[in-house]
């Protein structure tokens, strides 16, 4: 332990702690703008500056080490006039568009400014020009807004493991963009909205659909129906100033009809769904010597980067469709027949906690019904300014239902929302179909948590089952570079490419942290344990859709509409 003082006050500290660890454990704020606590520090915004007594210059207090000893001052007159300077530099080169920026009263750069009282621009000149990309259907970026914290290439290097974010130029010049300073539709990118997690300002942002969903909404000659998937429910809450972890399923149902909606349906349905799929083909590839490990294949994100990066494991992955695109396929086929309506009317709504999703819903192959299966693919952030444009306080509205039949769901539908969670939601179902017994716990807590990679084994009609779980990009390159080089065996694994699984999604409530992953995982836990119904096998409305439509998992119908296949994409698309 090391022993020094901030602002006179004494705190110790373990080795290898930063001055800003320290100042957090003393009680005292620094502000930062390039520093986040899951990132390695850079100290690029110099905004952390602090005085150390005997160092001859200001230090960035996120990279400098605690020292035994060590004297910090964090808020003397010079202090303030320079982290106050400091900023008023950053702005000089910033658009003032707060009003009508998508991060506007959700901006770091916005937030600090207020803070430290900036109240005029004393540094006029020239100031950057740049083009927005706008080439992919997820991402948006405006280099405009870029402060250059390098945030969004740290974490799509170290985070999602796929670098294709890079600082070019140099001096006034610079500037972050993918290799090439080429377009983002050009490039490897997944699309997993993890770089606009991390922005701190608008310069990255998930593409705004909403208006496509009011025109739709407006017309009276579409029948518009939403879907929202599990993680949604448990992050909502926190745009309209609710704990984190808030589960607010009712209250979403509520908000969905006042904005219009002819139908809302529940996500976890085909969750279930899924698992009857998903489950009924690993066990085929067992009992046949299919290829294995079988891989799941319900993130987008991991789709799109397998694509890319180990196209050898394609025939690996489930072939099933994930839980929207399924929905979006029954809607216009299943449900069209039972309500007599024409699916050329219906417009299909997914409300998700990904911005991937966006990418998978225009997918050439998603077409099975005839129809595109999803229509619009929206975020939680996006359904929240919906909400609130409409002026709806969720937080006074009585919960309701999801509609029926599409509404029904169990718990393992509801943990698909945390990474682990498909897996333990098919060891529930795969267990107990094989075995013709319950599983003593089904609380299968092995693959739960946030550690990078879980591993897992269960005994499936005398075999051992080996299971392994991977969350975010990077821990997904590291399981499959183990299986390819034969260090690693396994029989089934699941991917998810945010951190956390869906609950961390692209497209959540910013901010999201390691503490919010906490608290969202366990209020999905918590839902799942309240559910009366928690094997997807269990589902009274799946059981009559494979009764009535479906006939039995992997049927042909099934592999019609609940199906896919995927493609080898090449590192940089050609121009």
């Amino acid at each position: 332990m090391l022993n020094l003082k901030i602002n006179g006050v004494d705190v110790q500290v373990e080795e290898g702690s930063t001055i800003l660890d320290a100042a957090k454990k003393a009680g005292v704020y620094i502000p930062t703008l390039c520093h986040r606590e899951d990132l390695k520090a850079m100290g690029v915004c110099r905004l952390c500056v602090v005085e150390v007594k005997g160092a001859k210059t200001l230090q960035a207090s996120c990279v400098t080490p605690a020292a035994e000893g060590m004297e910090v001052r964090t808020n003397t007159p010079f202090i303030r006039k320079a982290r106050k300077t400091i900023l008023e530099l950053i702005l000089s080169n910033h658009p003032m568009e707060c009003p009508t920026c998508l991060r506007n009263g959700n901006c770091e750069l916005q937030k600090l400014s207020s803070q430290l009282n900036i109240t005029e621009m004393p540094f006029e000149g020239e100031r950057s020009r740049y083009e927005k990309d706008e080439t992919t259907p997820a991402i948006v970026r405006d280099p405009n807004k870029c402060i250059l914290c390098r945030r969004c290439v740290n974490v799509c290097n170290d985070i999602q493991g796929i670098g294709i974010l890079e600082p070019h130029h140099r001096g006034f010049k610079t500037s972050i963009d993918p290799s090439f300073c080429e377009g983002l539709y050009r490039m490897p990118c997944s699309q997993c909205g993890q770089c606009v997690m991390a922005c701190p300002t608008g310069a990255l942002t998930e593409r705004d659909d909403t208006e496509k969903v009011f025109e739709a909404l407006a017309d009276p000659n579409k029948f518009v129906v939403v879907q929202t998937a599990p993680a949604v429910r448990v992050a909502l809450g926190e745009a309209f100033g609710l704990e984190p972890g808030s589960i607010v399923t009712g209250q979403m149902v509520a908000a969905l009809r006042r904005l219009g909606f002819d139908r809302v349906f529940d996500t976890d349905f085909t969750a279930d769904l899924t698992i009857m799929e998903e489950g009924s083909e690993l066990i085929e590839r067992l009992e046949t010597g299919g290829k294995l490990p079988l891989i799941t294949s319900c993130s987008p994100g991991w789709i799109k980067f397998c694509e890319h990066f180990y196209p050898e494991f394609l025939d690996n992955l489930s072939t099933c469709k994930s839980p929207q695109q399924m929905m979006g396929a029954l809607i216009k086929t299943y449900y069209a027949a039972k309500a007599r309506l024409n699916p050329e009317n219906i417009v299909v709504v997914s409300v998700m906690p990904c911005t991937a999703k966006k990418f998978e819903a225009q997918r050439g192959e998603m077409v099975s019904s005839g129809y595109i299966d999803v229509d619009i693919a929206i975020t939680t952030r996006e359904l929240s300014r919906m909400i609130k444009e409409m002026g709806i306080d969720i937080s006074k509205l009585k919960p309701e239902e999801y509609d029926l039949p599409l509404g029904i769901s169990t718990g393992a539908g509801v943990i698909f929302g945390a990474t682990g969670g498909v897996m333990e939601a098919a060891i529930r179902t795969v267990y107990e179909l094989v075995n013709g017994k319950e599983l003593e716990d089904i609380n299968f807590t092995p693959v739960r948590g946030l550690d990078g990679i879980k591993e897992a084994e269960v005994s499936v009609n005398g075999t051992i089952l080996k299971a392994a779980v991977a969350h975010s990009l990077a821990n997904a390159r590291k399981l499959l570079e183990a299986v390819k080089a034969g260090q690693k065996t396994y029989h089934f694994i699941e991917v998810m490419a945010c951190p956390g699984g869906c609950l961390g999604g692209g497209g959540q409530i910013i901010p999201t942290d390691n503490d919010v992953r906490q608290k969202r995982m366990q209020a999905i836990y918590e839902a799942d344990k309240s559910m009366r119904l928690r094997k997807s096998h269990e589902n009274p409305a799946v059981q009559q859709l494979y009764k009535d439509f479906l006939i039995k998992p992997l049927s042909h119908r099934a592999h019609e509409l609940l199906h896919t296949d995927y493609t080898p994409r090449p590192r940089v698309l050609a121009r």
